[in-house]
């Protein structure tokens, strides 16, 4: 029988998705981790930064639990995108391991606490929610910037797959990618 608890459901979605966006930096340089590929400057090394924020915060503040180290991105004062990004003077193995803390953190409040435990969210205008409301926001959250993750990764050095290179992507050869390609170029030109 499939388990039906919704929190240890959420929680391992979670979990599963928080350790796919981290390995989406195995193997890559410094450079690579941090470079940006879009005009918005979103990186891979930003992306992992700034979950790990939004996780202190969304599972610490929000339900009293204070993460108990400061988190650039949740001070009111700090610079605009400072999560989004790792400074000269931060390495991966300082975001890798805030990364860690605060998800530890956020363990300690989902297996703690009951799904329906009330929490205010201070940058929603001190908005009432549940710890339900939290685990599916983050996972939301988490999953959108994955995503992200997946196509920064593929850009870099053209490796897909959830877990691992090609994994949950289509079987083929370089010959059967480009032709898989110009196909849906020829289609979108139709359209042009």
């Amino acid at each position: 029988m499939p388990d039906l608890d919704a929190k240890a459901n959420l929680h391992r979605y979670l979990r599963e998705t928080r350790e796919a966006l981290l390995g989406k930096l195995d193997g890559l340089s410094e450079y690579d981790v941090r470079r940006p590929h879009v005009p918005t400057g979103t990186n891979l090394l930003g992306l992992v930064k700034h979950v790990a924020s939004v996780t202190a915060g969304y599972f610490g503040e929000v339900f009293d639990r204070p993460f108990p180290e400061p988190v650039a991105g949740l001070n009111e004062d700090a610079e605009p995108n400072v999560d989004m990004w790792a400074a000269a003077d931060e390495s991966r193995d300082d975001i890798i391991g805030l990364w860690h803390r605060a998800w530890a953190h956020a363990d300690v409040t989902i297996e703690t606490l009951p799904i329906d435990a009330p929490g205010s969210v201070r940058w929603w205008q001190h908005t009432p929610v549940t710890l339900h409301h939290i685990l599916v926001h983050m996972l939301a959250e988490l999953n959108r910037h994955a995503g992200h993750a997946d196509i920064l990764r593929e850009l870099t050095d053209g490796q897909t797959g959830w877990w691992r290179p090609g994994d949950n992507v289509a079987r083929g050869d370089e010959a059967w990618w480009a032709t898989y390609v110009e196909r849906l170029e020829s289609t979108a030109r139709e359209f042009a």
